[in-house]
């Protein structure tokens, strides 16, 4: 797909408007990360659950938190719940992600963050808590039969 061709598919999926697009476009690294990394499109961010005692809503090690490389959820692949301070232990690792897709300093995703929900456990007069490790998955391609 040609650049303009992906700028105009961008803008529709935005829903801006041309004047929007102006403003956008003004930013060097927001042109980078639609044009030059592909990685926001052919990965995934992972939460795997690696530790959890007393979780309220039932993280249980193994689970995954899936998202897109955009940090979107995909729903049909994480638990039917998901703890709001599980997810927002996320905002931080992810966005270094981010940052490791624009640089592309870790083209073979080999790198990985430990996180824990901000509950404190019950020890400390939380609940529970659960730990995560966060780490990039590309995703497989589709194999092409016949």
């Amino acid at each position: 797909m040609d650049k303009e061709e992906l700028w105009k598919r961008f803008q529709a999926h935005m829903g801006y408007s041309d004047e929007e697009m102006v403003i956008f476009k003004s930013d060097p690294a927001k042109v980078k990360m639609v044009t030059e990394t592909r990685d926001f499109v052919r990965c995934k961010i992972i939460a795997e659950v690696i530790q959890s005692k007393g979780c309220h809503a039932g993280h249980k090690v193994g689970d995954r938190i899936v998202m897109d490389g955009n940090g979107q959820l995909l729903t049909r692949e994480c638990p039917d719940k998901v703890c709001i301070f599980a997810a927002s232990a996320l905002h931080s690792p992810v966005s270094v992600i981010y940052e490791r897709f624009m640089t592309q300093s870790d083209p073979k995703h080999e790198q990985s963050s430990v996180v824990q929900c901000s509950d404190v456990g019950l020890e400390n007069g939380g609940w529970g808590k659960i730990l995560m490790r966060v780490f990039v998955e590309e995703e497989s391609a589709p194999t092409r039969t016949g």
